[in-house]
């Protein structure tokens, strides 16, 4: 129970409590709980620097126990009987959100199963869905950080080399195939100067948020060989503003997909329980086109970390590193346009009479997700959103 006056269905409840970076008018962007139709000013009432610094950074790099001290102190604020926080609230709809964390180095994973055996099926028919080596390890990729853009960022159309099949050189031009990639980051809090053991995951993880990792297919595809994706997805990757605390999740906790080999010790996650009962909606100018199921992605978030620091690399505060396209066995679970649409082959429909294969400029993409909560509601991860803007 709590004294707020929390709207009905509001996935910003007490068992959530997401941090954001925010601003009103023209003061300094600081650290804010979203609870309700509300921001909790933290700076204000903690009294805390650490909240004015303008991003997560400072306060992560506290470590796991400041991170539960404080999710403890919000909880007996809000469930307690002295409001006195009450004089920190913002409503919500009066601030500007900024990017909540600074980017350290960013990686985008590979990891549903679903996903890679469609993209198989149609760039290599005939052969296997998957390579021999996806279900031994998390296959992922370096982006740039100096790219990731909070929700709401225009998305400007990038321009490069492209070669169709049909065409005898390559030519150079706007994108013609402007694609999303439904995704769940996740946050790095606790640095590490060597590898990561799957059962350390949450000493290390801070947060979680929702992740569109725009792809420009034309370009990918005549630049990916042999070193993989370049300029078809450095251009832009759009986050939530609300990061939700890797503590709010246990409710969502549960078992990863069977694994049909034999996984290697480092990745061994048979003592663990990471997967995660996330469920995305992808809209696309207000028309619900996708409901993509995190929870049956083959490689969790623990063994992607594992993965990403069993050679030595160290890991920062602030690393964000993503899961991958989010796809589910059936049509309307697929978490990207080239498998909506079937490269082309089957155009989506779209209730006022117009189709898409890929991106047009003006449109509008939103992505959202949902989880279940402790107390038996379900909790908002916020959206992050993006609306296409012609090529510079």
């Amino acid at each position: 129970m709590t004294w707020l006056d929390l709207p009905a269905g509001t996935g910003f409840g007490v068992t959530n409590l997401p941090y954001g970076i925010f601003s009103v008018g023209g003061d300094a962007p600081r650290t804010g709980v979203a609870i309700g139709d509300h921001v909790l000013d933290l700076a204000a009432a903690t009294g805390d620097p650490v909240h004015a610094t303008g991003s997560l950074n400072a306060f992560m790099a506290r470590g796991p126990a400041a991170w539960a001290a404080l999710r403890e102190r919000l909880t007996g604020w809000f469930t307690g009987t002295d409001d006195a926080v009450s004089a920190h609230l913002v409503p919500r709809e009066s601030v500007t959100l900024h990017l909540p964390f600074e980017v350290a180095d960013y990686v985008d994973f590979y990891s549903s199963q679903h996903h890679a055996s469609n993209l198989g099926k149609l760039f290599r028919p005939g052969s296997p869905p998957l390579t021999p080596n996806w279900k031994h390890l998390p296959i992922a990729y370096h982006g740039r950080a100096g790219t990731v853009r909070v929700s709401g960022t225009p998305v400007v159309r990038p321009s490069g080399q492209r070669k169709a099949p049909s065409d005898e050189v390559p030519t150079f031009g706007p994108s013609r195939r402007l694609d999303i990639e439904a995704e769940v980051g996740f946050v790095v809090g606790a640095p590490a100067t060597g590898p990561v053991a799957v059962g350390d995951f949450a000493a290390h993880v801070f947060g979680v948020c929702v992740v569109n990792d725009w792809s420009a297919r034309d370009l990918q595809a005549w630049e990916y060989v042999p070193l993989g994706p370049f300029l078809g997805k450095s251009f832009a990757t759009s986050v939530s503003p609300w990061v939700v605390p890797l503590a709010a999740l246990e409710a969502a906790r549960v078992d990863p997909p069977p694994r049909d080999v034999e996984l290697l010790p480092y990745l061994d996650d048979s003592k663990e329980r990471w997967g995660l009962d996330l469920q995305l909606t992808v809209s696309l100018n207000g028309v619900v086109v996708s409901n993509p199921p995190f929870r049956q992605l083959y490689w969790t978030a623990a063994q992607q970390l594992a993965h990403l620091t069993v050679n030595g690399a160290t890991s920062r505060i602030g690393d964000l590193f993503a899961s991958g396209t989010v796809s589910g066995p059936e049509p309307d679970e697929r978490g990207s346009l080239i498998e909506l649409a079937w490269n082309g082959e089957a155009p989506l429909r779209l209730p006022d009479g117009s189709t898409r294969t890929f991106l047009e400029d003006g449109d509008t993409v939103t992505i959202s997700a949902t989880a279940p909560a402790l107390d038996g509601t379900r909790l908002s991860f916020g959206d992050v959103t993006g609306r296409i803007e012609p090529a510079r």
